[in-house]
């Protein structure tokens, strides 16, 4: 019979030959007396053991990873468990550390001696059989943060590694250990998490009541004339402006001013997408990104195929007709031709560095069904010093071979790019959509600053 509990050190095969791919990893503790905090958390990391960006730590205030794979939860008071389907996790992941941590212990004097049972359990999601168990922290005393283990790649498998080692420094130390920063200001971290969550419900609340008073309002349905007004659309925008708003609280970004732009892709293969009116959709999806980020309440506009077209920025007083008059019966934009992307970026570097030149972050939301060029990347390379962050959002199912490379370039000042794949675009939700866009933006702010760019 197979012995389920480890020892430190010891390393274990968990999916070689036992078809086990989804896991739940469960961290007990016993306190000694009351009012000890702990905290439970997963950080994702790179092959050089980093955390490349802020949304790879996963805990309490950011409970589940971009890609859904890994998930944290509360499980009463002196249990935590990470849920995490292994083969979903990304090819740029090599390790995931599983950490224990003392809420503010150097403060308050307490460190890992005034917790007892320690223990680390691994279970089979499917069926809820444990696969291994490991205690440890018999060693520990002053330590206020601890490793407890770390599942790894090894050979296109993944393995365990039961390490139990203490830091001194508790989150602080464990975050910094992994290439994150974090903020001296912040130190009392349940009261910024209430406070967000505070700001959230009130909008929320605000939204909710708005959405009511509308449906108040509606009368029995009538057919138009032919004649009569084109449609209101503010009261959709308004909606997804509240969205966005919450969208910025959570990912703190509410003080953020930047000047929003969008480019199209009108190849020949989006001929449907204009017809259809999803372009339309997503111009206004996007102006209430710009209606939040922008004090002149704007969205810059491009479009291009082979060649590329700078149109006048949408508002939302002629939000209505704007692809129609802009795009579709502008007889002097060039339409449905073949991919070639770096012209239009430059123009967008220009615009913004050149005739337009301030210290404000530029946010370009580039959408494109596929087929871009090579010498879109040497852009992309050129441009990681200047104050751009580039969001590519990949519509349709092109393999997007291109811009899947742009996230692990090497060689540039600041990653300054970030590519996201959204299928169906028109079927996204707004929260889905607004939380993939603005996932990477709040760590290349910070890296940009770091540099001086900005």
């Amino acid at each position: 019979m197979r012995d389920l509990q480890l020892l430190k050190g010891q390393k274990v095969d968990i999916t070689k030959g036992t078809g086990v791919q989804d896991i739940t990893v469960r961290l007990c503790w016993d306190t000694k007396y009351g009012g000890i905090g702990v905290d439970a958390a997963a950080f994702l990391l790179s092959g050089q053991n980093r955390c490349e960006r802020d949304e790879d730590f996963i805990f309490y205030g950011n409970p589940v990873s971009r890609d859904g794979a890994v998930a944290h939860a509360a499980e009463g008071e002196n249990g935590e468990s990470l849920t995490i389907c292994l083969s979903r996790i990304p090819e740029s992941y090599a390790r995931i550390a599983l950490t224990l941590t003392i809420y503010e212990g150097e403060q308050r004097n307490q460190g890992m001696k005034d917790l007892s049972g320690l223990q680390l359990r691994l279970m089979n999601r499917k069926n809820g059989e444990e696969i291994y168990r490991f205690d440890y922290g018999a060693d520990l005393s002053e330590e206020t943060a601890v490793v407890a283990g770390e599942l790894y790649r090894h050979q296109g498998e993944w393995k365990f590694s039961a390490i139990g080692s203490g830091y001194n420094g508790g989150l602080a130390a464990l975050c910094k250990s992994y290439g994150l920063e974090v903020e001296e200001e912040t130190g009392n971290e349940v009261a910024a998490t209430a406070e967000v969550a505070e700001r959230v419900e009130r909008v929320e609340v605000a939204a909710a009541a708005e959405v009511a008073e509308r449906e108040e309002r509606v009368e029995p349905a009538r057919p138009q004339a032919e004649d009569s007004a084109p449609v209101n659309v503010l009261s959709s925008i308004d909606l997804r402006k509240k969205i966005v708003e919450l969208t910025l609280i959570k990912k703190q970004l509410t003080d953020v001013t930047a000047r929003v732009g969008i480019v199209l892709d009108i190849t020949g293969s989006m001929r449907s997408l204009y017809a259809r009116g999803v372009v339309q959709e997503v111009v206004e999806r996007i102006l209430a990104v710009a209606s939040k980020f922008d004090d002149n309440g704007s969205l810059d506009v491009w479009v291009y195929d082979t060649e590329f077209s700078r149109l006048p920025p949408v508002t939302e007083q002629e939000l209505g007709s704007y692809v129609v008059t802009h795009i579709m019966n502008n007889d002097s934009i060039h339409k449905f031709g073949r991919n070639n992307e770096p012209p239009v970026m430059e123009d967008v570097i220009q615009k913004y560095t050149r005739e337009e030149k301030d210290s404000t972050p530029v946010f370009i939301i580039f959408i494109n069904d596929g087929g871009v060029v090579k010498p879109t990347k040497k852009v992309i390379m050129a441009s990681s010093a200047l104050p751009v962050f580039w969001q590519f959002v990949g519509i349709g199912d092109s393999d997007f071979e291109v811009l899947k490379q742009l996230d692990t370039m090497s060689g540039r000042l600041v990653d300054n790019a970030s590519f996201i794949h959204l299928d169906r675009i028109e079927e996204v939700s707004d929260e889905e959509l607004y939380d993939q866009l603005l996932n990477e933006f709040p760590q290349w702010l910070k890296a940009a600053k770091a540099k001086r760019i900005l």
